[in-house]
């Protein structure tokens, strides 16, 4: 059985939690891939919400492993807490969680790091959340981070010793003096760490491809806010594109046979950085309220606009996406009419539907298509056929601009509020 790839196609908060429950039964592994506790996978079934930050969306399926892979960067403490508040809920997770011996550790000043570099960037912040995901991944390519497997090893106090001063000069050279960490806190999560299933998930996977087991490698945030092809610098460490499931699970490119893309039927960005389809006004903040659109992570609000297609098609080539799935229509249910983003208009005068280098220093202005609203409550609706036809005519024609098929819509937050097409 091959492995197929879940990710966002915009800048985060797609949806991929809910998706990846919904999906889990057709599975029998989900990996995570990349990211760390910066992410806020939200899940609702059984009248019960969660919020996963590194634990795989699969969790709370009995019968699926779980494996946190080598790409992602992992807070103990934050694991520590996640895992106690699902096994407090009644989620019994550990048999089934593996977690990468080669995924790299945040530390307690990895986070002080995070946020003294924001604050010294002054009006030119990027929306970090300050989990300490930036600086951990900079350790990393430095190579002078630790990673999980570290914890096992006898020399594992010395290295952490030799990473603390470290950070302590950088932080000096920051302005930071003091340092307050909790300690206790720390060596308790890293102890608690040490109890869980820690392997080398590349051998797990390759063990599990060999068996035909299927495998959905689970992204984190969205393609436009990949280190490489997003809107750089406002953009997350990681590669969140399908390539970076290769590298963030360990297996060779032949295995993934299928791209599943997450969009929702409209835009949302947290944080800093260019948003070319953004209504900072009373229709954006509409959608932020009906859509309920704050971090999962950090309760901020996002920024909110309308579905932008140049950017999809972008993340649509860069992912080889083969499925298209649309979250979140309800929230538009009440608009008389729903524009959308077909191309931009550059600088220069010339209309174009490829994104260009730089939308800092070359902002466009979103050449719309205005679409009818359906005016519906789609509450309680299950079969395509009982969807209003003003939004299958939406449905239809991003399918038709995108050149992919759409085989999912969510009209709700519930895993039960999902039509399959």
């Amino acid at each position: 059985m091959a492995i197929h790839t879940l990710l966002g196609l915009q800048w985060g908060d797609e949806g991929k939690g809910k998706i990846v429950d919904f999906l889990a039964p057709q599975y029998q592994v989900v990996a995570r891939f990349q990211g760390g506790p910066n992410a806020g996978h939200t899940l609702e079934f059984d009248n019960k919400k969660f919020v996963l930050h590194q634990i795989p969306s699969g969790i709370f399926r009995e019968d699926v492993i779980n494996i946190i892979g080598n790409g992602l960067v992992l807070d103990p403490i934050v694991l520590k807490k996640e895992i106690i508040n699902l096994e407090n809920q009644g989620v019994n997770l550990r048999k089934n969680l593996f977690v990468s011996s080669k995924a790299h550790l945040i530390l307690p000043s990895h986070k002080l790091l995070d946020t003294a570099l924001e604050q010294n960037k002054g009006d030119k912040k990027i929306g970090s959340t300050q989990r300490g995901i930036g600086p951990t991944y900079q350790d990393k390519t430095g190579r002078s981070g630790l990673r999980v497997g570290d914890i096992l090893r006898p020399e594992f106090e010395q290295k952490y010793k030799n990473l603390l001063e470290k950070h302590t000069q950088e932080l000096k050279n920051l302005g930071v003096e003091k340092l307050e960490i909790n300690q206790a806190e720390f060596e308790e999560a890293i102890d608690f760490l040490r109890q869980l299933n820690i392997t080398n998930t590349e051998y797990l996977l390759a063990d599990l491809i060999k068996e035909g087991k299927s495998i959905l490698a689970e992204g984190a945030q969205g393609t436009l806010l990949d280190v490489d092809f997003g809107s750089y610098p406002f953009v997350t460490s990681s590669n969140t594109i399908t390539a970076g499931a290769l590298t963030g699970l360990g297996v060779a490119p032949q295995h993934i046979k299928e791209t599943l893309g997450i969009f929702k039927a409209y835009c949302t960005r947290v944080g800093s950085g260019p948003f070319p389809t953004e209504q900072d006004n009373e229709i954006g903040e509409n959608i932020r309220q009906i859509g309920k659109e704050f971090g999962a992570t950090t309760g901020r609000k996002r920024r909110c606009g309308w579905l932008d297609l140049p950017a999809l098609k972008y993340a649509i080539m860069l992912n080889g996406v083969t499925k298209l799935l649309m979250m979140k229509c309800d929230v538009l249910n009440d608009f008389e009419e729903i524009p959308i983003c077909t191309h931009y208009e550059l600088q220069n005068g010339e209309i174009t539907d490829r994104l260009p280098y730089c939308l800092i220093s070359e902002p466009v202005k979103p050449i719309y298509k205005i679409m009818k609203g359906w005016k519906t409550d789609l509450t309680n609706l299950t079969k395509v056929t009982e969807l209003p036809q003003n939004l299958l005519d939406y449905v239809g024609f991003i399918e038709q601009e995108l050149g992919v098929p759409i085989t999912l819509i969510s009209t709700g937050p519930d895993r039960k509020e999902t039509i399959l097409r």
